[in-house]
């Protein structure tokens, strides 16, 4: 009788044992799954770009709220730049038809140089590229709120590229590209010049695509 009591508590044991580990597995696997491949990036976990309200090409007032939930990426250029501006376009041109459809996706285009980019100007420039307005837009407006979102929201730095634009001495311009998720955090830095950063935003979209529709 003493030895099935012992029999019977070393089963019950060994029972909980493996529960209690089966219960750690998964919910470490739950963890891992949750967390992501791509970095967030800011000054703390809990930098999120701020509102904004700015023009696309269609001449149609552009909120956050537009954005909400969706995958961006983001830039700064000038329609009139005969420097990296043409090329960098060019190359998100690349990015863009390989999302080009997706509801997850979207582009933001912001003038450094509102005053020339008019929205007679951007719809022009968007012409070159086939940009659907409801998925790629070129955005103007206020010029300290475009370079406001550069600066604090997007992290974005100055670069030397000012031939043919019409600034005074405050001016920002990146060749980078920004990728924000859909909660609004940047995610990731990428060489608009670069052959090897257009093929890593294209491979970290479709990962931020992947993560979504997991949750």
């Amino acid at each position: 009788m003493k030895k099935n009591k012992i029999t019977v508590f070393l089963v019950s044991f060994f029972i909980l044992l493996g529960v209690s580990f089966l219960g750690y597995y998964y919910k470490v696997s739950g963890e891992q799954k949750k967390a992501s491949a791509l970095p967030i990036i800011g000054n703390d976990q809990n930098h999120h770009i701020s509102p904004f309200s700015f023009t696309n090409q269609d001449g149609k007032t552009i909120t956050n709220a537009d954005i909400k939930n969706k995958i961006v990426v983001v830039e700064y250029f000038f329609a009139t730049c005969k420097g990296i501006c043409p090329k960098m376009n060019a190359n998100l041109s690349k990015v863009y038809e390989a999302f080009k459809g997706n509801k997850d996706v979207m582009f933001l285009s912001h003038s450094v140089d509102p005053l020339k980019d008019t929205v007679e100007a951007l719809k022009a420039y968007s012409l070159r590229f086939d940009a659907d307005p409801t998925q790629w837009m070129f955005l103007t407006g206020d010029k300290k709120e475009l370079y406001d979102m550069a600066r604090y929201s997007y992290l974005i730095s100055a670069d030397d590229d000012t031939a043919g634009l019409s600034v005074d001495q405050d001016f920002i311009h990146d060749k980078h590209y920004v990728l924000v998720d859909p909660e609004g955090r940047v995610r990731g830095f990428y060489d608009g010049l670069s052959d090897e950063d257009i093929a890593k935003i294209t491979s970290d979209i479709k990962t931020l695509i992947e993560e979504k529709h997991k949750q």
